[in-house]
């Protein structure tokens, strides 16, 4: 069962999140709804999940600042962005970002972005070990 972290303040969309991603066979391994919260979150994880659900606009810290300190972290690690704003979309790429939705997303464009990412990562492992 793949792991993914979600960082999200709006809690109806993190309930909805975590119904969606386990009927779909994912483990929810952490919910932060902060920018600072989701990085000491992700240096807590002993085991790294491949997949971080990201919004942009969060408390304390937003979600290209954040992208980029769990991406110094983990470089590998492959981050959907999933947020109203379009026109950060450059600057979730510049960082790093593995893919931007436009919310609201279907089910289906969430789920396939997901498996998506999950095969990058992990023919990224495959290659560099």
């Amino acid at each position: 069962m793949e792991k993914i972290f979600i960082v999200e303040d709006d809690k109806s969309l993190n309930s909805l999140y975590k119904k969606v991603l386990r009927l779909n066979g994912f483990e929810v391994v952490g919910i932060a709804e902060d920018g600072e919260e989701a990085i000491s979150m992700f240096k807590a994880f002993k085991h790294k999940p491949p997949v971080i659900l990201m919004d942009h606009h969060l408390p304390k810290k937003n979600g290209i600042k954040a992208s980029k300190e769990i991406l110094e972290v983990d470089p590998n690690i492959k981050i959907i962005f999933i947020t109203g704003n379009k026109t950060i979309e450059r600057e979730a790429f510049a960082c790093g970002a593995f893919s931007f939705l436009e919310k609201p997303v279907t089910i289906k464009s969430l789920i396939q972005t997901i498996k998506r990412a999950i095969i990058s990562y992990s023919l990224h492992k495959y290659i560099n070990h």
